[in-house]
């Protein structure tokens, strides 16, 4: 029996679905290693063949385009004409090729393939290209030939990144920049890396690192799956940015786009020889993605593992990424992309509604990913709660090693749009950030960039609205708005963080409550960079009250990295008690106490803990941090003695709890 049914035995009238899923990945695992005789790393190698390459012999340049009756290489070495020393020879399985004399090409000369198939003809961006660049005035994208005199040379070459916890500040590179502009992998380096180690983060999820033609996609509508954007810069300058955030103990997780591909013809794979169905399904209603109006990949073609597993390894190998999180697994797994669905059972997981072959990738590209990199992340975006996700293969998991807790941020909205504060249940607020599959680590937050863009708002957008433009000054009037919001921003951060059984997420800028939204450039904005920036300048600014927020989050993650395997540590309720709104939990000698009502505070409240005395280690309501002093930390607390839970070593820890405030308190003797 597979371990991921003997954990939950409710999946035992799915036994035959799920090993059915498990010997498939098997069947297919063999047929791409043939029967053992490679290993699944030595398969995903197709970035050495396809493209183009620089030999000692001249330049080779491969593409597989089976539809294809005829291909020349154009570029700016030839005036982009279709000459006869430029013609591609047809070679097996639809696989074609041309050979450059050396001096021919050089680096940054401009390229594209011009394909002829029967009835047209197009010029195409290489598949397999590794950088794109556009052009400043016609905007037009071709290929570039990327081969400086001086390759980087990494300092690290293999990372081991710090997962205990893992905490990740999730990043844009262009849009981490203060200035209306595009930001770089140079100033991302030199001013962003430094600000994520002092505020205590071990890792950042990069985002839009695959070449996008449109910038307002954010990244996700990918054109050319091996060229790292050039609109921030150079492949060089880019590894230069993870080998300086290795040096800082950072670790850098991708995030990945296998999920679909941009339909641009021009820019993109989308009809790369002619053909609608080269990379993608052939039943147009499959291949189309009509919600993200992009094209959807066919994961049952060999020649698609192959491009997909050889982009992972590509990433790993060629710029030391540390990992990745893998965007829209949801989509990918469901035949219906997950729209519409409901997930309220586990039966709506195993009703043939699911698309085989993209488990059977989606469990292949972990196998290979921990291959090349035993110390690398993975981590599943996905939304309906599939069983396995992040349980290793072997047990009949998908092999993640940590899947995000979508709940939680969808919770938080939740109850801010629709409940009173004195009705935020604490037992809710505990089911919530601690309800998982005991057996897969997740990773917790309270918001991502996907809460910060527009037609939605950030939690401190939600809490303050409109006061934020009014009342953030520390030297004028305040107002209950700003007041409720810069506390219950801190309270809702400090119990999603530390209820954490993986890790924590936080998106750049929010851990100071960044004012607004996200907003890219677009027709309807004005082609606008205002809000697709980070004014880094509010949380530096001593006058104003973002710095308060910004400030507690460096002291959380701070008190959490203190503690080691913090993310491991068993969660206990201490407390909990609907009327006063009051939840208490500990982790070994760390107890958390929060009071979420808005107007009652309690004095000598009783909280039944192990044995012992206490002092604050982090309070919300601390002037530091925006809050009012009602506590002194410098105060021991002391457990009171009763006969009733003596065996149990518990006694009654009498604290005072203001309204709306958290405290974090540490056991003293054993």
């Amino acid at each position: 029996m597979l371990g991921i049914i003997r954990n939950d035995p409710w999946l035992a009238p799915y036994t035959k679905a799920i090993e059915g899923r498990h010997r498939y990945y098997r069947k297919r695992l063999s047929d791409l290693t043939k029967d053992g005789e490679v290993t699944l790393s030595e398969f995903a190698t197709g970035y050495l063949y396809f493209g183009l390459h620089k030999t000692a012999d001249g330049w080779v340049l491969r593409e597989w385009a089976p539809n294809a009756t005829e291909i020349f290489l154009v570029g700016t070495f030839n005036n982009w004409q279709r000459l006869e020393a430029y013609r591609f020879k047809r070679k097996d399985n639809g696989v074609w090729e041309v050979k450059i004399p050396l001096d021919r090409i050089h680096h940054q000369d401009l390229y594209k393939l011009h394909v002829t198939w029967e009835g047209g003809w197009g010029e195409r961006i290489p598949a397999w290209c590794r950088r794109v660049v556009q052009d400043s005035e016609t905007l037009i994208f071709s290929a570039q030939v990327w081969e400086p005199e001086n390759t980087y040379t990494f300092k690290h070459t293999r990372f081991e990144p710090d997962t205990a916890p893992l905490l990740i500040y999730e990043t844009h590179v262009g849009m981490s920049t203060a200035e209306e502009k595009v930001g770089t992998y140079n100033e991302f380096r030199e001013n962003i890396l430094p600000r994520v180690k002092e505020n205590g983060y071990n890792a950042i999820q990069v985002m839009a690192i695959q070449e996008h033609p449109y910038y307002g996609s954010f990244g996700y509508h990918v054109s050319s799956f091996f060229a790292p954007s050039s609109r921030n810069g150079t492949p060089e300058e880019l590894k230069a940015l993870i080998d300086a955030a290795h040096d800082m103990g950072i670790a850098v997780i991708m995030d990945i786009v296998h999920s679909h591909a941009v339909k641009n013809e021009s820019e993109g794979i989308g009809r790369i020889d002619g053909s609608y169905d080269l990379y993608f399904h052939s039943d147009p209603a499959r291949r189309y993605h009509t919600a993200w109006d992009s094209l959807c990949f066919d994961y049952g073609k060999d020649e698609v593992l192959h491009f997909l597993l050889s982009n992972c390894k590509y990433w790993l190998e060629e710029f030391k990424f540390d990992g990745f999180r893998f965007d829209g697994v949801t989509s990918m797994i469901y035949l219906s992309h997950g729209l519409g669905e409901s997930f309220t059972e586990y039966g709506d997981y195993y009703n043939a509604g699911q698309d085989g072959d993209a488990v059977c990738y989606l469990t292949l590209a972990n196998q290979l990913i921990h291959e090349v990199n035993p110390n690398a992340i993975t981590i599943a975006e996905e939304v309906s709660g599939m069983p396995g996700l992040a349980l290793d293969i072997e047990s009949g998991g998908y092999g993640f090693d940590y899947r995000m807790a979508m709940n939680i941020p969808d919770y938080w909205i939740k109850i801010i749009k629709e409940k009173k504060d004195e009705d935020w249940s604490p037992s809710s607020i505990w089911w919530e950030t601690t309800n998982r599959r005991y057996d897969e680590k997740t990773i917790s937050y309270a918001e991502s960039h996907d809460q910060a863009l527009v037609g939605d708002k950030t939690i401190i957008f939600r809490l303050i609205d409109a006061d934020m433009y009014w009342f953030m000054s520390k030297w004028m009037e305040s107002s209950d708005k700003v007041d409720r919001g810069i506390a219950l921003h801190k309270m809702i951060r400090l119990v999603t963080a530390t209820t954490i059984n993986g890790g924590y997420l936080n998106f750049m800028g929010n851990e100071f409550g960044h004012p607004e939204w996200v907003d890219f450039p677009r027709e309807g904005n004005n082609w606008s960079h205002k809000y697709a920036r980070r004014q880094w300048q509010l949380a530096e600014d001593s006058n104003l009250k973002y710095h308060y927020l910004g400030d507690f989050d460096k002291a959380m993650i701070r008190l959490i990295r203190s503690v080691p395997d913090f993310q491991a540590i068993p969660l206990v309720k201490a407390w909990e008690k609907e009327e006063d709104n009051i939840l208490a939990y500990h982790r070994n000698g760390l107890l958390f106490v929060y009071n979420f009502h808005p107007r009652d505070s309690f004095s000598d409240y009783g909280i039944l803990v192990p044995q012992g005395e206490y002092k604050i280690v982090l309070d919300t309501d601390d002037p530091d941090f925006g809050g009012f002093g009602r506590n002194d930390a410098t105060i021991h607390h002391f457990t009171h003695y009763d006969t009733l839970y003596a065996k149990e070593d518990k006694g009654w820890l009498k604290l005072y709890l203001p309204a709306r405030t958290a405290m974090v308190m540490q056991k003293i003797n054993p």
